[in-house]
């Protein structure tokens, strides 16, 4: 009989717990995740203050999966709402529905503003910038110039930092992929498209995200694994192209671990830097070069039963630092405790130690009642209670070198043959949910024998957005039983 090996995860996101959920039911592995926050689920988990639960910048539970999708279900059932989709665009002090409606977008801007845009639009199509590499060039071509400068850039360069001009036109092709000004003219009029941008309906968990994973983290548990929070892995000690044990702090305790087979989701930089020995100083070099956009949430409490109806508004406009806002009751009624007030979540994008991630809170919390009442959502005396929380690492920045970094350490760390990296952070991609769980759980198949090619996975920018099938990361699979689910993958086992 053969020996029963050891499988560790690092990191109790969505990729971490898809792949330990998944490998669990392998009999010949001991699995062990180790996540070094004090809850599961990453940036997608759930916080709470005096009862009033706060999602981590909102996340709509949405894919064209099967696989995915049963696995949402089948974790919550009756507790997965269909929440109805409702968000707007904050401009010139007015509000625009998005996904945009046609006579609403037309009286709010005006008839000569909207003509301008039109020509602006066909510009652009009869002139085309002759190279797309940049976020601007990409956008303009698709928008025209007039659109982009009032629906992109403000909102892009508060989000991320830098300007457009820096921003790879990847993040675009992902992530508005589909998404056109024929296409939200289309949607505007006949409210028909297959652009996840412009989806109109998601589901949500009852009690936020955290509860999808912690669901996720009891089903690895009862099938006989492990998943120890507060407990960062430190150190990965490595010779002849494996990974021969894990270091693990919990507390005042170092942990040490043999390993036959590593899944990490931690972010690359990250994970180049606790290898031991360390990888040489090119590797290095490429790992400080790659960046991340951290965010702050502000939670401000008002004692008012209704502001707007939106589940979140972008806030486009100059005069504010927030760039985006978050009305929790309006996701599901039950991450309020009292119905007669509303928690509102104010989001500041910044980088980690600059100086508005070094305020203090309280001064982050008068900035957020300030722009309220500046913005005209609500007095500023109607707040009764605040919180403040920071987020490292929200998002992998797309700048003009990242690509060429990634690469780098990720051809050095292919020759380290029992180390697969998944994730958003991981992969140091801007993904969704749902391509996350599968980044984990074609890791997972690796371990059991596949040979899928986790890099390819969403490389292609049609994966979701034009409701597309994504791009094949492994040969194809024996076909499924009709009466199945079918998936883009096969994520039986072999």
């Amino acid at each position: 009989m053969s020996r029963k090996k050891t499988a560790i995860i690092i990191g109790a996101g969505p990729a971490g717990l898809a792949a330990a959920h998944h490998l669990v039911r392998n009999r010949q592995f001991y699995v062990h995740v180790f996540e070094m926050a004090d809850k599961v689920g990453g940036i997608s988990r759930t916080e709470s203050h005096n009862g009033y639960l706060f999602d981590i910048g909102g996340h709509r539970f949405f894919t064209r999966d099967p696989v995915i999708s049963g696995l949402w279900q089948e974790m919550l059932g009756r507790e997965f709402l269909t929440v109805q989709r409702r968000s707007r665009i904050y401009y010139r002090r007015r509000y625009l529905n998005y996904p945009l409606r046609f006579w609403d977008t037309i009286s709010n801007l005006g008839a000569v503003e909207s003509l301008l845009a039109c020509l602006s639009y066909l510009k652009a199509r009869m002139f085309p910038l002759a190279e797309e590499n940049t976020f601007e060039q990409w956008t303009v071509n698709r928008f025209g110039r007039r659109l982009y400068e009032m629906f992109f850039k403000s909102y892009t360069e508060k989000v991320w930092g830098i300007s457009c001009t820096r921003i790879r036109s990847d993040w675009a092709a992902q992530r508005i992929k589909g998404l056109s000004f024929r296409t939200a003219l289309t949607h505007a009029v006949f409210r028909n498209t297959s652009a996840v941008s412009l989806i109109e309906a998601f589901s949500y968990p009852r009690l936020g995200p955290g509860m999808m994973w912690e669901k996720f983290r009891q089903a690895v548990q009862s099938a006989g694994g492990s998943v120890e929070l507060g407990s960062p892995v430190v150190a990965l000690h490595h010779a002849d192209g494996m990974v021969r044990e894990v270091v693990c702090r919990q507390g005042d305790d170092i942990v040490r671990l043999p390993a036959d087979e590593i899944i990490s989701s931690l972010p690359l930089d990250t994970l180049i830097r606790i290898l031991d020995p360390p990888p040489p100083p090119e590797i290095r070099e490429a790992a400080g070069k790659i960046s991340h956009r951290s965010f702050i949430i502000i939670i401000l409490i008002l004692n008012e039963q209704e502001l707007f109806p939106d589940q979140w508004l972008y806030i486009h406009s100059p005069d504010v630092a927030v760039g985006r806002i978050q009305n929790f009751k309006n996701w599901s009624p039950a991450m309020v405790p009292d119905q007669a007030t509303t928690s509102l979540g104010l989001e500041y994008f910044c980088n980690e130690n600059d100086k508005l991630w070094s305020s203090d809170d309280q001064d982050l919390i008068r900035l957020a009642t300030r722009e309220i009442e500046h913005l005209g959502i609500a007095r500023a005396d109607s707040v009764i209670d605040s919180c403040v929380l920071r987020q490292a690492k929200a998002y992998p920045v797309y700048d003009e070198h990242y690509r060429e970094h990634v690469e780098v350490m990720k051809t050095y760390l292919g020759q380290i043959r029992n180390l697969q990296s998944v994730g958003r952070n991981g992969m140091h991609r801007y993904s969704n949910m749902d391509l996350a769980m599968t980044s984990g759980i074609l890791a997972a198949r690796n371990i059991t024998g596949s040979r899928h090619d986790l890099w390819q996975l969403g490389n292609s920018a049609d994966y979701l957005e034009e409701g597309a099938p994504r791009e094949k990361a492994m040969k194809p699979q024996a076909a499924a039983a009709p009466s199945e689910p079918r998936s883009r993958y096969d994520f039986r086992s072999p």
